[in-house]
Protein backbone atom coordinates (compact mmCIF):
# COMPACT_ATOMS: atom_id res chain seq x y z
CA UNK A 1 0.00 0.00 0.00
CA UNK A 2 1.36 3.43 -0.92
CA UNK A 3 1.94 6.21 1.64
CA UNK A 4 -0.98 8.21 0.19
CA UNK A 5 -3.34 5.27 0.61
CA UNK A 6 -2.08 4.70 4.17
CA UNK A 7 -2.76 8.35 5.03
CA UNK A 8 -6.21 8.16 3.42
CA UNK A 9 -7.04 5.11 5.52
CA UNK A 10 -5.74 6.48 8.82
CA UNK A 11 -8.97 8.20 10.02
CA UNK A 12 -10.93 5.02 9.31
CA UNK A 13 -8.29 2.85 11.00
CA UNK A 14 -8.35 5.12 14.04
CA UNK A 15 -12.15 4.87 14.18
CA UNK A 16 -11.91 1.07 13.92
CA UNK A 17 -9.32 1.03 16.68
CA UNK A 18 -11.40 3.13 19.08
CA UNK A 19 -14.60 1.20 18.34
CA UNK A 20 -12.75 -2.10 18.70
CA UNK A 21 -11.35 -1.21 22.11
CA UNK A 22 -14.67 0.17 23.42
CA UNK A 23 -16.77 -2.76 22.18
CA UNK A 24 -14.21 -5.25 23.49
CA UNK A 25 -14.41 -3.65 26.93
CA UNK A 26 -18.22 -3.80 26.84
CA UNK A 27 -18.00 -7.49 25.93
CA UNK A 28 -16.00 -8.12 29.12
CA UNK A 29 -18.87 -6.54 31.05
CA UNK A 30 -21.18 -9.16 29.49
CA UNK A 31 -18.69 -11.92 30.33
CA UNK A 32 -18.61 -10.79 33.96
CA UNK A 33 -22.41 -10.58 34.14
CA UNK A 34 -22.75 -14.07 32.65
CA UNK A 35 -20.46 -15.41 35.42
CA UNK A 36 -19.05 -18.16 33.23
CA UNK A 37 -15.52 -16.77 33.41
CA UNK A 38 -13.73 -14.00 31.52
CA UNK A 39 -10.78 -13.98 29.12
CA UNK A 40 -7.42 -14.99 30.67
CA UNK A 41 -6.00 -11.50 31.24
CA UNK A 42 -9.27 -10.27 32.74
CA UNK A 43 -9.22 -13.39 34.96
CA UNK A 44 -5.87 -12.21 36.31
CA UNK A 45 -7.25 -8.70 36.79
CA UNK A 46 -10.35 -10.02 38.57
CA UNK A 47 -8.13 -11.99 40.94
CA UNK A 48 -5.98 -8.94 41.59
CA UNK A 49 -9.10 -6.85 42.17
CA UNK A 50 -10.28 -9.35 44.80
CA UNK A 51 -7.00 -8.82 46.70
CA UNK A 52 -6.38 -5.11 46.05
CA UNK A 53 -9.36 -2.90 47.01
CA UNK A 54 -9.05 -0.35 44.21
CA UNK A 55 -11.61 0.58 41.53
CA UNK A 56 -11.22 -1.92 38.69
CA UNK A 57 -10.45 0.79 36.12
CA UNK A 58 -7.65 2.25 38.24
CA UNK A 59 -6.14 -1.17 38.95
CA UNK A 60 -6.30 -2.01 35.24
CA UNK A 61 -4.34 1.14 34.36
CA UNK A 62 -1.67 0.39 36.99
CA UNK A 63 -1.21 -3.22 35.81
CA UNK A 64 -0.99 -2.15 32.18
CA UNK A 65 1.50 0.63 32.93
CA UNK A 66 3.79 -2.05 34.40
CA UNK A 67 3.39 -4.18 31.25
CA UNK A 68 3.89 -1.07 29.11
CA UNK A 69 7.24 -0.38 30.79
CA UNK A 70 8.26 -3.98 30.05
CA UNK A 71 7.26 -3.57 26.37
CA UNK A 72 9.06 -0.24 26.05
CA UNK A 73 12.26 -1.77 27.40
CA UNK A 74 12.02 -5.07 25.48
CA UNK A 75 10.65 -3.93 22.10
CA UNK A 76 8.65 -0.73 21.64
CA UNK A 77 7.80 -1.78 18.06
CA UNK A 78 4.51 -3.27 19.26
CA UNK A 79 3.38 -0.10 21.05
CA UNK A 80 0.99 2.21 19.19
CA UNK A 81 -2.13 4.33 19.47
CA UNK A 82 -4.22 1.26 20.26
CA UNK A 83 -1.96 0.46 23.20
CA UNK A 84 -2.56 3.86 24.78
CA UNK A 85 -6.32 3.76 24.11
CA UNK A 86 -6.51 0.26 25.56
CA UNK A 87 -4.52 1.25 28.63
CA UNK A 88 -6.68 4.20 29.66
CA UNK A 89 -10.16 3.19 28.46
CA UNK A 90 -10.70 -0.55 28.88
CA UNK A 91 -10.68 -0.87 32.66
CA UNK A 92 -13.14 1.95 33.25
CA UNK A 93 -15.48 0.84 30.45
CA UNK A 94 -15.47 -2.75 31.77
CA UNK A 95 -16.34 -1.49 35.25
CA UNK A 96 -19.08 0.83 33.94
CA UNK A 97 -20.66 -1.72 31.59
CA UNK A 98 -20.70 -4.37 34.32
CA UNK A 99 -22.42 -1.99 36.74
CA UNK A 100 -25.01 -1.07 34.10
CA UNK A 101 -25.71 -4.73 33.36
CA UNK A 102 -26.06 -5.52 37.07
CA UNK A 103 -28.58 -2.67 37.33
CA UNK A 104 -30.45 -3.56 34.13
CA UNK A 105 -30.39 -7.34 34.70
CA UNK A 106 -30.45 -7.82 38.49
CA UNK A 107 -31.81 -11.36 38.29
CA UNK A 108 -30.44 -13.79 35.71
CA UNK A 109 -31.31 -17.45 35.44
CA UNK A 110 -29.26 -19.93 33.45
CA UNK A 111 -30.87 -18.97 30.08
CA UNK A 112 -30.08 -15.29 30.70
CA UNK A 113 -26.48 -16.07 31.65
CA UNK A 114 -26.05 -18.16 28.49
CA UNK A 115 -27.45 -15.32 26.35
CA UNK A 116 -25.02 -12.86 28.00
CA UNK A 117 -22.15 -15.25 27.29
CA UNK A 118 -23.13 -15.60 23.61
CA UNK A 119 -23.45 -11.81 23.26
CA UNK A 120 -20.04 -11.40 24.91
CA UNK A 121 -18.35 -13.88 22.56
CA UNK A 122 -19.84 -12.41 19.38
CA UNK A 123 -19.13 -8.75 20.17
CA UNK A 124 -15.63 -9.53 21.49
CA UNK A 125 -14.78 -11.29 18.22
CA UNK A 126 -16.25 -8.43 16.19
CA UNK A 127 -14.32 -5.88 18.27
CA UNK A 128 -11.11 -7.88 17.95
CA UNK A 129 -11.45 -8.00 14.16
CA UNK A 130 -11.72 -4.18 14.02
CA UNK A 131 -8.86 -3.79 16.48
CA UNK A 132 -6.50 -6.16 14.61
CA UNK A 133 -7.40 -4.89 11.13
CA UNK A 134 -6.76 -1.28 12.19
CA UNK A 135 -3.13 -2.32 12.91
CA UNK A 136 -2.33 0.61 15.21
CA UNK A 137 -0.56 -1.30 17.94
CA UNK A 138 -1.54 -4.04 20.39
CA UNK A 139 -2.51 -4.18 24.04
CA UNK A 140 0.29 -4.43 26.57
CA UNK A 141 -0.73 -8.02 27.36
CA UNK A 142 -0.72 -9.01 23.67
CA UNK A 143 2.76 -7.48 23.40
CA UNK A 144 4.18 -9.90 25.99
CA UNK A 145 3.74 -13.05 23.86
CA UNK A 146 4.76 -11.15 20.70
CA UNK A 147 8.00 -10.01 22.34
CA UNK A 148 8.79 -13.49 23.66
CA UNK A 149 8.34 -15.07 20.21
CA UNK A 150 9.16 -12.24 17.79
CA UNK A 151 11.94 -10.41 19.64
CA UNK A 152 13.46 -13.09 21.85
CA UNK A 153 12.66 -15.94 19.41
CA UNK A 154 11.48 -18.26 22.17
CA UNK A 155 8.89 -20.73 20.85
CA UNK A 156 5.87 -20.28 18.58
CA UNK A 157 3.33 -17.58 19.29
CA UNK A 158 0.28 -19.86 19.70
CA UNK A 159 2.03 -22.02 22.31
CA UNK A 160 3.57 -19.10 24.17
CA UNK A 161 0.18 -17.38 24.23
CA UNK A 162 -1.48 -20.49 25.64
CA UNK A 163 1.17 -20.65 28.38
CA UNK A 164 0.77 -16.96 29.31
CA UNK A 165 -3.03 -17.37 29.27
CA UNK A 166 -2.83 -20.40 31.57
CA UNK A 167 -0.53 -18.51 33.95
CA UNK A 168 -2.97 -15.59 34.05
CA UNK A 169 -5.92 -17.87 34.80
CA UNK A 170 -4.03 -19.85 37.46
CA UNK A 171 -2.79 -16.73 39.24
CA UNK A 172 -6.20 -15.04 38.96
CA UNK A 173 -8.00 -18.03 40.48
CA UNK A 174 -5.38 -18.37 43.23
CA UNK A 175 -5.68 -14.69 44.17
CA UNK A 176 -9.48 -14.89 44.12
CA UNK A 177 -9.46 -17.86 46.51
CA UNK A 178 -6.82 -16.24 48.74
CA UNK A 179 -9.07 -13.19 49.04
CA UNK A 180 -11.84 -15.40 50.44
CA UNK A 181 -13.66 -16.19 47.21
CA UNK A 182 -15.76 -19.35 47.09
CA UNK A 183 -15.77 -22.15 44.54
CA UNK A 184 -19.43 -21.41 43.80
CA UNK A 185 -18.51 -17.87 42.79
CA UNK A 186 -15.42 -18.75 40.79
CA UNK A 187 -17.31 -18.02 37.56
CA UNK A 188 -16.46 -14.37 38.19
CA UNK A 189 -12.87 -15.29 37.33
CA UNK A 190 -12.67 -18.49 35.28
CA UNK A 191 -15.02 -20.95 33.63
CA UNK A 192 -16.32 -22.07 30.27
CA UNK A 193 -16.11 -18.48 28.98
CA UNK A 194 -12.38 -18.47 29.74
CA UNK A 195 -11.87 -21.74 27.84
CA UNK A 196 -13.78 -20.42 24.82
CA UNK A 197 -11.81 -17.15 24.66
CA UNK A 198 -8.48 -18.95 25.11
CA UNK A 199 -8.95 -21.71 22.51
CA UNK A 200 -11.96 -21.28 20.21
CA UNK A 201 -12.41 -17.64 19.19
CA UNK A 202 -9.94 -17.63 16.29
CA UNK A 203 -12.33 -18.85 13.56
CA UNK A 204 -15.02 -16.33 14.54
CA UNK A 205 -12.52 -13.46 14.58
CA UNK A 206 -11.29 -14.59 11.16
CA UNK A 207 -14.91 -14.59 9.89
CA UNK A 208 -15.45 -11.00 11.08
CA UNK A 209 -12.09 -10.00 9.62
CA UNK A 210 -13.13 -11.19 6.15
CA UNK A 211 -16.81 -10.22 6.22
CA UNK A 212 -16.86 -6.99 8.24
CA UNK A 213 -13.57 -5.36 9.23
CA UNK A 214 -11.58 -5.66 5.99
CA UNK A 215 -14.51 -4.64 3.73
CA UNK A 216 -15.17 -1.67 6.06
CA UNK A 217 -11.54 -0.57 5.75
CA UNK A 218 -11.62 -0.86 1.96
Amino acid sequence: MSKIKEIDHFPKRLLMCVLGVIICAISVGFFKRASFGVDPFQALMSGLNAVIPLPFGTLYVIANVILLLFALIADRHFIGIATVINLFLVGYIVDFSHRVLLWALPELGMPGRIICLLIAIVIMCLASSFYFTADLGVSTYDAVALIITGTWHKGQFRWVRIVTDLICVAVGVALYLMAGGTLSGIGEVAGVGTIITAFFMGPLIDFFNRKVAQPFLR
